[in-house]
């Protein structure tokens, strides 16, 4: 995978390159503590004014200069500067001016600090904002995450796989399979068809068992490791997050400037990371917590559908899917052949895997087992 300076995202994506990426990534970061009179927008840019250069074995990168920001980076400066999002965006593409005074404006009246996240162009160009946040946001790099919890899983001794991997601006994503923890279950998969290939479920009746590490370097939620079945016949996934362990990003606030942490602050951090991974692996890599999720989805899963199109419908519109998305659940439900709540679930389920936006995609494997509740009983 080729990757340039400022790449923010892939999907689907094999380990080796997410590490690749991660590192470039790395390479370019530039995450400064900043007071509000040393931040200014100017052309819909974030310009940071007299921050410290930051060393690296490298050399020496200014921090000073024009950020572009990303989504998330507004979303962050509407919250902390408490304008609405939807207006702000607006702002940027009608009426970039006005975006510079709103922010400008706000920006004048406080006496605060934020840490800003952010790649610099390795060319001396602009670089990318991607997150505005609290200075007491604590820093959980995904690729310290990462390196972390894979070694938490290999000293557990578990036998894994990566089933894939993505980065958007908001989230990393990879997904953790352990094909020798795998449970029969012919009553949830007996009349299913993957929408994919036609195969059987009764023909592939295993459901393997796994787990998703999940981490934000811009403010979009905790550091979490979250159990997901896999099926057999389409690959499937589906997560549980109710089970999910998680590690909020918060601590003290920090000075300003750019930001470096302790050696023995970023142990600790990590040393916890692993020791959720090993904690991670006895609690989801085990035939017992597999044959109890699948007992808990197959009571539910064979009640049939009298309405189907109708069922959908709610579905999607208690879950907030989109009238794309219920279109691609309910063709996903007919190829998928099951006539059951349970093929509403395995619906939703293989269109996440088709999804662009792997956090859709990751939003939707969430909402299979509430999707699976409410084809089931309506509420």
């Amino acid at each position: 995978m080729t990757v340039s300076p400022l790449t923010l995202t892939t999907r689907n994506a094999r380990l080796e390159d997410l590490v690749d990426l991660l590192r470039h990534q790395q390479a370019h970061k530039v995450d400064v503590v900043v007071h509000s009179d040393q931040i200014r927008a100017a052309g819909t840019r974030l310009q940071l004014i007299g921050t410290p250069p930051l060393l690296k074995q490298t050399g020496v990168t200014t921090t000073a200069g024009l950020y572009l920001p990303t989504s998330v980076c507004d979303q962050g400066v509407a919250d902390k500067l408490r304008i609405p999002p939807q207006y702000l965006r607006r702002l940027r593409t009608e009426r970039p001016a006005l975006y510079d005074a709103n922010v400008n404006g706000w920006l004048e009246d406080l006496d605060r600090r934020f840490l800003l996240r952010a790649l610099h162009h390795g060319g001396g160009g602009e670089g990318v904002a991607r997150a505005f946040l609290s200075d007491s946001y604590r820093i959980l790099d995904n690729l310290d995450v990462l390196m972390a919890a894979l070694d938490g899983v290999r000293r557990s001794g578990a036998q894994v796989q990566i089933d894939g991997c993505d980065l958007t601006e908001r989230r990393m994503y990879v997904r953790v399979v352990c094909e020798q923890i795998r449970a029969l279950a012919p009553d949830l998969l007996g009349e299913y068809r993957s929408p994919f290939t036609g195969a059987s479920g009764a023909d592939n009746p295993f459901v393997f068992a796994g787990f998703v590490i999940s981490n934000s370097e811009t403010g979009c939620g905790a550091f979490s490791i979250v159990p997901r079945l896999l099926v057999q016949v389409c690959r499937n996934g589906l997560t549980i997050p109710v089970d999910a362990l998680r590690h909020i990003h918060l601590g003290g606030r920090m000075d300003e400037g750019v930001v470096r942490w302790s050696d023995d602050t970023r142990r600790k951090n990590l040393d916890l990371v692993a020791a959720q991974a090993r904690d991670a692996v006895a609690t989801f890599l085990d035939l017992g917590y597999v044959r109890a999720k699948l007992q808990e989805l197959t009571g539910l899963a064979r009640t049939p559908l009298a309405d189907p199109s109708r069922t959908i419908e709610l579905v999607a519109k208690r879950l907030a899917f989109g009238e794309e998305q219920q279109e691609q659940i309910l063709a996903h439900f007919i190829r998928g052949a099951d006539l059951s709540a349970g093929g509403v679930m395995h619906a939703v389920t293989s269109v996440a895997q088709t999804l662009p936006n792997a956090d859709v995609a990751a939003d939707m494997e969430g909402q299979a087992v509430r999707a699976l509740q409410l084809a089931a009983t309506g509420r």
